[in-house]
């Protein structure tokens, strides 16, 4: 039944460590310091899946797939196995942490040697599945749904078993299609199909008509790509300024046919392989390292940013985790909130205040953060401070910071005078930088000027905001909260202000004094001062937080508000929607590192430019989009409980940017087909600020009776298009790349 053994086990066959989870072993499952059950794990054939033995009489539990696990950890690295058991089973213990809500899964091994096997071996399982290409992915799919048609295992098919696979597959046929197929492979006539006859079902299955036709047109050397026809494809094509000599390391690169290598030229399926990697994907390699100008002042950049960092679920009775901190620096968000208030033992608590929430250690927290932060980018890292801790515990809040982020710790200004402007994230690499309310100006530093231990200073915008609204309406309260010294000298770069205009914040406030903007007083800035709030951004910070009424812990459109220029658009990350998509795709590039140049028109103090009214100037750089919805391959069921669920797929594909340029435009859905669905659609979008816009295609499963439902989406810049025929990649609601599905489509952006 198999297409292609190095596919199925990516390539591991006879490593040790496979073989033991293959093998399986007893591990004690942890959940509480009582409930602990051995529970029977290892890894199934398909080397996709894990099955654990369970007490549970539902199919669904006794297993995960190894696609849903984010990473492995091994020792007492989350919050369950720290709380619930000693230190003396360190070495014995690991966690699988899943990339949705679903709880970590915390165990502990026999021995040391043990869970090292269990770590390396599921660390190499999953590289594999990853490093796969997407034509791999698609034979490993494709083997996979085999095997689960395969009732008997006898490594045959029959007609039953053939029509099984299909629906496994999200296709629907009649009866007389699939005996067709089935025929036309059984070309021994057995009445089952196995061997080649799969392989040659498999070709029929996969076979890409539009490919073919993209191949036949230039594929004029004998029938196939030479390295002249192969540049003329992407020269005029594709739209790439190339060489002979990138053509040739394409050729070496994805050929699969020596001969065809030797020759100079590309085959067919040397051409499907290139189309289906990096060089072929709407998003620009160009774009996935760090590319931009590191070293501009720190508020010329988009910085990723959480809100609330701490809450997994809603902002009332929700658990507060440490692994929130965690998951969010792991999708290199650069600036982290922090709810500090006094907790039990002397030791300050994060949680939301005045709520059911949880709470969680202030140490715990800056550990987890200390360990993570610098994972997926080495760009500095924001830890924006709400104080409400008395004097004592915000001393030792000031000692925790110390002692455990050390040196990574800014507490100087860089260089040997008083600053002008903010460094840059080249100068800040590696860095940790405390937002929060100071006593004194950043000058005295310098000046040697002293304060005194503690003292009075307005409470955060935020936290006043929310102790209003918890008073009665007579009631009045100063706003004010003592500072010690030790924390208030820990911030540098950004010192929390009050905002009450911009000719007040230019007038009074440094570049280092920031204010925070609840998002309905943003909005009406960004909607009816756009420009003045750009000129504000271009020398100050801003932050951004969602309105205190969004209890469910939904966001708001961050869109408007990087238009007007604001760096910290801070979004609930613990929440799949739209918005969070948005933010995915606005940080895509540069390496994901959680930092974006603004636009040039955004850091030109001689720029005039309004996102409302579109004057000519630098930032006008209209652009004509042609976009064909081409085709898409191996879309994810939907309902998978259900075997006859087929998708009915249709495909929208939405800009976002300044008003103008706001449009959305989709295709009629094709019934029962999501493995294969054709649409040849053709959109035409007009782009005034393209510097500023996102592109975002959605794939849904259409439903007559109700909303539809998310097959797939992807979100990137319109700045890291690649012109041509191109594969767009799909990812879920919570951002994980789908393996083996995707769109085929044609992209054209022209001047004018």
């Amino acid at each position: 039944m198999e297409v292609n053994g190095n596919v199925g086990r990516f390539g591991l066959e006879g490593d040790p460590d496979l073989q033991f989870l293959l093998k399986g072993g007893d591990l004690l499952k942890v959940k509480s310091r009582s409930w602990r059950k051995t529970r029977f794990f290892r890894l199934n054939d398909d080397c996709k899946t894990m099955w654990q033995q369970t007490s549970k009489t539902f199919k669904s539990d006794s297993g995960f797939s190894l696609e849903d696990i984010d990473s492995v950890r091994y020792g007492r690295q989350t919050e369950g196995l720290r709380k619930y058991t000693d230190l003396s089973v360190e070495d014995r213990c690991f966690s699988i942490i899943f990339k949705s809500r679903r709880k970590n899964v915390d165990l502990i091994a026999s021995s040391k040697e043990e869970a090292k096997r269990w770590v390396s071996g599921l660390e190499k399982v999953i590289t594999g599945m990853q490093n796969l290409n997407r034509q791999q992915n698609t034979e490993h799919w494709i083997y996979n749904c085999m095997r689960k048609a395969d009732k008997n295992a006898d490594n045959k098919m029959s007609l039953k078993e053939l029509k099984h696979f299909l629906r496994q597959i999200n296709i629907e046929v009649d009866d007389s299609y699939a005996e067709m197929l089935f025929k036309k492979c059984d070309r021994s006539q057995s009445g089952t199909l196995e061997g080649s006859e799969i392989k040659h079902f498999y070709d029929l299955l996969t076979y890409r008509d539009e490919i073919d036709v993209i191949y036949a047109k230039y594929a004029s050397t004998n029938g196939q790509m030479s390295s002249g026809d192969l540049l003329d494809f992407l020269q005029y094509e594709q739209r790439e300024p190339v060489s002979s000599e990138y053509v040739q390391k394409l050729i070496e690169k994805y050929e699969v046919d020596e001969i065809a290598k030797q020759n100079k030229c590309m085959s067919k399926d040397g051409f499907l392989m290139y189309m289906n990697h990096e060089e072929g994907s709407i998003f620009n390699p160009v774009h996935k390292g760090i590319y931009q100008d590191m070293r501009q002042p720190l508020n010329h950049y988009f910085i990723s940013s959480s809100h609330n960092t701490y809450l997994m679920e809603d902002q009332l009775k929700g658990p507060s985790s440490t692994e929130a901190y965690i998951k969010a620096l792991m999708k290199s968000c650069r600036c982290v909130e922090l709810d500090c208030w006094d907790g039990a033992n002397g030791e300050p608590v994060i949680y939301h205040g005045h709520t059911l929430t949880s709470k969680v250690l202030f140490k715990d927290v800056i550990k987890a953060i200390k360990e993570y932060a610098f994972k997926t980018s080495q760009y500095p890292v924001i830890l924006s401070l709400e104080n409400h801790c008395s004097v004592e515990q915000q001393k030792i809040m000031a000692h925790h910071l110390t002692s455990i982020l050390g040196s990574a710790l800014l507490t100087q200004p860089l260089g040997y005078q008083m600053p002008t402007t903010f460094p840059g994230p080249e100068e800040l690499k590696g860095r940790f930088l405390i937002k929060g309310k100071r006593l004194n100006k950043l000058d005295a530093t310098f000046n040697n000027n002293t304060t005194e231990d503690e003292d009075s200073v307005s409470e955060e915008d935020e936290a006043a905001e929310l102790k209003e609204a918890e008073q009665k309406p007579k009631e009045k309260s100063s706003n004010k909260i003592k500072l010690a010294k030790e924390l208030s000298d820990m911030v540098i770069y950004c010192k929390s202000v009050h905002f009450s205009t911009f000719e007040h914040s230019r007038d009074n406030h440094n570049f280092y004094e920031m204010a925070s903007f609840k998002e309905s007083k943003a909005m009406n800035l960004a909607e009816n001062s756009a420009t003045a709030f750009i000129h504000h951004n271009m020398d100050k910070l801003s932050r951004i937080y969602p309105a205190g009424s969004r209890t469910d812990s939904s966001n708001y459109n961050p869109v408007p508000l990087w238009n007007a220029g604001c760096q910290i658009v801070a979004l609930n990350f613990q929440t799949p929607c739209k918005e969070m998509e948005l933010n995915q795709g606005r940080f895509l590039p540069n390496g994901k590192c959680g930092y974006m140049l603004k636009p040039e028109f955004q850091r030109d103090p001689a720029s005039q430019f309004d996102p409302k009214n579109l004057s000519v100037g630098p930032w006008l750089q209209k652009k004509t989009l042609h976009v064909m919805i081409i085709s898409a391959q191996q879309l994810p069921k939907i309902n998978k409980d259900k075997q006859k669920s087929i998708v009915d797929p249709l495909v929208r594909v939405e800009i976002y940017g300044v008003p103008a340029d706001n449009a959305s435009k989709q295709t009629h859905h094709i019934e029962n087909n999501g493995f294969n669905p054709t649409w040849n659609t053709d959109f035409q979008f007009t782009v005034h600020v393209p510097e500023l816009a996102l592109v975002r295609f959605v794939v849904e499963d259409y439903d007559a009776a109700s909303h539809n439902d998310l097959v797939g989406l992807y979100t990137l810049p319109f700045t890291s298009m690649q012109n041509g025929y191109r594969h767009v990649p799909l990812l879920t609601k919570r951002g994980s790349l789908i393996p083996s599905a995707g769109l085929f489509v044609h992209i054209m952006a022209l001047d004018g």
